[in-house]
């Protein structure tokens, strides 16, 4: 009958909440294109308290702080170990997010630096929960008051919390987990965006 209401799609409801959380996942994932588009720009990308996934083949970087902190979030207070790279080239890596919707778990996942087209990072800030890897430092200090590493990108611990510093950092197998990363410039050479249905993972 005329009269009569048309039903709706079936799921709507469901389709609708899975916008909700894909629409931020792909905001991220333009905001990378432009990065790659401009040769690089100033970057941060944060998670809500949700914790990501970073590996690489290999870091080498100059100019390395790491001293302890807490990073505030929208989920909350969270203990970091903010790590802080002046200057960085990242072969072979990879990010990754597995965001969980009304339709199952999907990966967000970023690849670039492949090859001899490393990424180059300056003023690089991670707020970090796990890392391992093979590391070494050139000149490294360690014990040095927070407050006084005089770490790239103005950062600076507590005063009176333990710190450490070093000249030059290289890490080969990179595997962390974080909570934020932010840089002051973020070229992403190769890069390739996937948001693929299931778990994805980096590691």
């Amino acid at each position: 009958m005329s009269g009569e209401p048309v039903p709706g799609p079936a799921g709507g409801t469901r389709w609708r909440r899975f916008a909700a959380v894909l629409v931020p996942a792909l905001a991220a994932a333009a905001l990378l294109v432009g990065l790659t588009g401009t040769g690089g720009v100033a970057a941060s990308f944060a998670l809500s308290g949700e914790r990501f996934k970073v590996s690489a083949d290999r870091l080498v970087g100059e100019g390395f702080a790491q001293y302890g902190d807490v990073a505030a979030t929208t989920a909350g207070q969270r203990p970091v170990l903010v790590s802080v790279i002046g200057r960085a080239r990242i072969t072979g890596l990879c990010q990754s997010a597995l965001v969980r919707t009304p339709a199952g778990p999907v990966t967000f996942l970023v690849r670039a630096g492949d090859g001899e087209r490393p990424v180059e990072v300056t003023n690089l800030v991670i707020d970090l929960h796990q890392l391992s890897g093979d590391a070494e430092f050139g000149e490294i200090e360690i014990g040095v008051d927070a407050a006084t590493l005089g770490a790239p990108a103005g950062r600076t611990g507590r005063r009176g919390d333990i710190g450490q510093r070093a000249d030059t950092v290289r890490i080969t197998g990179l595997r962390q987990t974080a909570y934020a990363v932010n840089a002051g410039t973020f070229r992403l050479n190769g890069l390739r965006l996937s948001f693929l249905p299931g778990d994805h993972e980096c590691f």
